[in-house]
């Protein structure tokens, strides 16, 4: 049985992770109207599959071993964290590598040749997308755990 151990809190925040990975393939079909399985294995979008683990595991941590403890005071820090760094410092450098793309274009008057040759965009999140991947998160552990209770 998996119910109030650590394996609960794990399999809670890698399942929030692969479902904000499905969910991103789902709003990239619903926004561009075409499915692009890359989207599985990239950062950035939405939901932000960073939040929903860290919070999906925080969550767990609070159900687990109380609001209270230790373990989910630490859990949340860390979550808040890599929410902050995700809608932040990640965030900025895809505005940057946007940017540096622009200047290679325009110097060489042209498209670079190579998808390679250019840095990658879609690194961070917005702050709807960290919120999104928060609420997920939560909602994966809620779930995974009441579940496991009436199972």
């Amino acid at each position: 049985m998996i119910l109030n151990t650590g394996f609960e809190a794990i399999i809670s925040g890698l399942t929030a992770v692969v479902i904000a990975q499905f969910l991103k393939v789902l709003t990239f079909y619903l926004k561009m109207k075409e499915i692009d399985f890359e989207k599985l294995a990239t950062t950035g979008g939405m939901p932000s599959s960073h939040s929903a683990g860290v919070c999906a595991l925080t969550m767990s941590a609070g159900l687990i071993a109380g609001f209270d403890s230790l373990i989910f005071a630490v859990s949340g820090g860390y979550a808040l964290v890599v929410m902050h760094d995700a809608a932040g410092l990640r965030r900025d450098a895809g505005d940057m590598a946007k940017l540096l793309n622009q200047i290679l274009r325009d110097f060489y008057k042209s498209n670079m040749k190579t998808k390679s040759a250019q840095l990658k965009e879609l690194l961070g999140h917005t702050p709807k997308e960290v919120l999104a991947g928060l609420v997920l998160g939560c909602a994966v552990a809620l779930g995974l755990h009441y579940l496991l209770i009436s199972g």
